[in-house]
C-alpha cells in the first residue's frame, strides 16, 4: 500500500492495524534515509531512529496544511536521523564541511517541500558548485575521525564560498609561513591544490606515508600556534585550523 494511502486510513481510524500499515508502506523510506545520512552508525540503531521519526511524522502531521504525508515523514525522519547522527559523533568536524553540510541540508529540505522527494547527489552538486564527491564525503561527516575525514576531498568550483575572514586567514597564513618547507609544500598541495596525497608523493619524490606525517604534523603545529595567537579566538582547534586551510586559496 502506498504510504500516502495508508496515513489516509490511519488518520481516518487510528488502530493499532492501519498505524502497522503505515510503518510497512514507510520502511523503504527509513532504509533509504538511513544509508544516505547514516554515516558509520550502525544500521540497527538507524533504522529504529528513523522508526522514531516516522511516529513522530505521525503524531504532528496535519493534512489541512496541505503537504502530502510522505514529505512531511520524510522531514521528519531525516531531522531524527541526522540528530542522532550528530549527537553520536564524538569528533569535531572541519569548519569548512559544518557550513557546506548545513547547505546539504537546505537543499534537501527544499526539494523535499518542492517535490516531496530527496534531490540525487549531482542535483546538491550543481546547485551548490561542488563536486560530486564533495557532496557524497559531508554526507558520511557525521561519524568519522578527524584524521579518517578527507577534508582534501572537499573541492569548491567556487572557493568563495568558503573564505574566512580577513583576520583569520591572515592569522592562518601566518601559522603556516612558520612550518618547515617541506610542511607547506605538502599542505599547500592537499588543501590549496586539491591534489591527492599520493600525487603529493609523486611530485616530492616521497611515499605517502611520509607525506601523511608530514601533513598531520604541520596540521597540529599550526593548531598549536593558533592557539597561542589571542587574534584568532575560535580557530584553536585542530578541525577549525583544517576548516581555515581549505578555505585560504588566495594565498596559493
Amino acid at each position: 500500500m502506498d504510504i500516502n494511502d495508508a496515513a489516509h486510513n490511519y488518520f481516518a481510524h487510528k488502530t493499532e492495524q492501519n498505524c502497522s500499515a503505515v510503518t510497512k508502506a514507510a520502511e523503504p523510506l527509513v532504509v533509504h534515509f538511513a544509508r544516505l545520512y547514516g554515516g558509520n552508525c550502525g544500521f540497527e540503531d538507524l533504522y529504529q531512529t528513523g522508526m522514531e521519526g516516522l511516529l513522530k511524522a505521525l503524531s504532528t502531521y496535519n493534512p489541512s496544511y496541505g503537504t502530502a504525508f510522505s514529505t512531511w515523514a520524510s522531514e521528519c525522519i531525516i531531522s531524527t536521523i541526522r540528530h542522532y547522527v550528530r549527537k553520536e559523533a564524538s569528533y569535531t568536524r572541519p569548519g569548512c564541511i559544518v557550513e557546506l553540510q548545513s547547505k546539504v541540508d537546505r537543499i534537501v529540505e527544499q526539494q523535499l517541500k518542492e517535490t516531496g522527494e530527496a534531490p540525487s547527489v549531482q542535483y546538491i552538486a550543481e546547485h551548490l558548485g561542488v563536486t560530486e564527491s564533495s557532496v557524497l564525503e559531508v554526507m558520511r561527516a557525521g561519524m568519522v575521525s578527524i584524521d579518517e575525514l578527507e577534508v582534501d576531498n572537499i573541492k569548491t568550483l567556487q572557493y568563495s564560498s568558503f573564505h574566512l575572514p580577513i583576520e583569520d586567514s591572515i592569522a592562518v597564513a601566518q601559522a603556516l609561513s612558520k612550518l618547515s618547507s617541506l610542511q607547506q609544500k605538502v599542505i599547500r598541495a592537499l588543501f590549496f591544490k586539491g591534489m591527492t596525497q599520493e600525487q603529493v608523493a609523486a611530485q616530492l619524490g616521497l611515499n605517502q606515508k611520509k607525506v601523511s606525517r608530514l601533513k598531520l604534523s604541520g596540521l597540529n603545529e599550526m593548531a598549536g600556534l593558533l592557539a597561542e595567537d589571542s587574534a584568532v579566538g575560535t580557530l584553536t582547534h585542530k578541525a577549525r585550523m583544517k576548516a581555515a586551510a581549505c578555505s585560504l586559496n588566495e594565498h596559493n
